[in-house]
């Protein structure tokens, strides 16, 4: 049994995946940085307040001056403006991871196109390895090794 673990910890795949995780968790932290200390009070200023972090709701009504003094005394919050510092943290890492997968996924595709496919010395198209005509000029190709 502890061959087998052994064996599945390292395998490929999870270390690879652990990596990632790893990572990913650092790269949350930059971009949850980015947005609350570079990003957040810039817009907070345009919008009349300093810290866009600050804004909240008072449920008890008593009127607290900060989210952090409302806290202390333990009064029930609505804190709106920590919810729309965790949108844009999640929108900043998902448009990074979209344009991770898209990359990866152009590489993927030019690699599996160079793999099935060859080109037509007489007309420079792309055709199949196997073909023995182009059939795109319907010359005859020359052997190739294999």
């Amino acid at each position: 049994m502890f061959k087998e673990f052994r064996d599945f910890i390292a395998c490929g795949n999870v270390v690879d995946l652990a990596v990632g995780i790893v990572i990913g968790a650092a790269f949350g932290k930059i971009v949850n940085s980015f947005v609350e200390d570079v990003l957040m009070p810039p817009i907070g200023l345009l919008l009349g307040k300093a810290d866009f972090a600050n804004l909240f709701i008072d449920l008890s009504g008593k009127g607290y001056e900060s989210l952090a003094a409302a806290r202390a005394a333990g009064a029930p919050t609505l804190n709106y403006g920590l919810f729309l510092n965790s949108i844009i943290s999640f929108l900043i890492i998902a448009w990074a991871v979209f344009l991770v997968v898209k990359a990866t996924n152009k590489i993927r595709r030019a690699a599996a196109q160079e793999a099935t496919q060859k080109e037509c010395p007489f007309c420079c198209s792309s055709i199949p390895l196997a073909a023995r005509r182009c059939p795109h000029c319907t010359s005859e190709l020359p052997e190739t090794a294999s």
